[in-house]
């Protein structure tokens, strides 16, 4: 094969690599599924197998039609295997239809108003010396520090989670998920 042929080769090579990257960052995956920006929270939530729990938590306290509306949103998501840390029978008990207040008070602590990426997050908390307090959907505050895939919350009862899959947009806002349920 001639150098000019081979040489063609690679540039295709390396031009179909770096599409694919592009794409893999355009729709990155969690719990298995792509996330795509043109879908809302509620659609991707529903692909995402490490997301189980919540969506069913989220259909529970009747949250469905809000985190599909326009927003903007930050959801910070806890996967199935932060739901299972808590004591045995939490999500059980919460997810009753008695429960619905606390359910949706835990819930919209999870969420807050506006599309916070990663960016944000940073410069908030470097506007804060490095902390940055964010209330929440349900009127309490989160702290954060860190930066990036670093980044780290803790809730009003001291409890720290750590975002694992930062940054993926929605058309209505924005999921960072995370390891472990915050609680107000």
């Amino acid at each position: 094969m001639n150098r000019k042929l081979m040489g063609a080769m690679t540039a295709l090579t390396l031009l179909a690599g770096s599409s694919l990257a592009a794409l893999a960052v355009e729709n990155p995956m969690v719990g298995g599924a792509p996330m795509y920006d043109s879908k809302n929270i509620i659609e991707n939530a529903l692909n995402s197998k490490d997301h189980t729990t919540l969506v069913t938590a989220v259909k529970a306290a009747g949250l469905v039609e809000t985190l599909q509306g326009p927003g903007p949103f930050t959801v910070f998501a806890p996967t199935n295997a932060a739901f299972a840390a808590l004591p045995a029978g939490t999500v059980e008990t919460l997810v009753k239809p008695e429960n619905k207040d606390t359910l949706t008070g835990i819930l919209t602590y999870h969420v807050v108003p506006g599309k916070l990426d990663s960016k944000a997050l940073d410069a908030a908390i470097k506007a804060g010396n490095g902390k940055a307090m964010l209330k929440t959907v349900n009127g309490e505050e989160l702290t954060f520090e860190g930066t990036g895939m670093k980044l780290m919350l803790t809730d009003s009862k001291g409890h720290k989670a750590h975002v694992t899959v930062a940054d993926v947009y929605q058309s209505n806002g924005v999921i960072q998920v995370i390891d472990t349920v915050l609680m107000p």
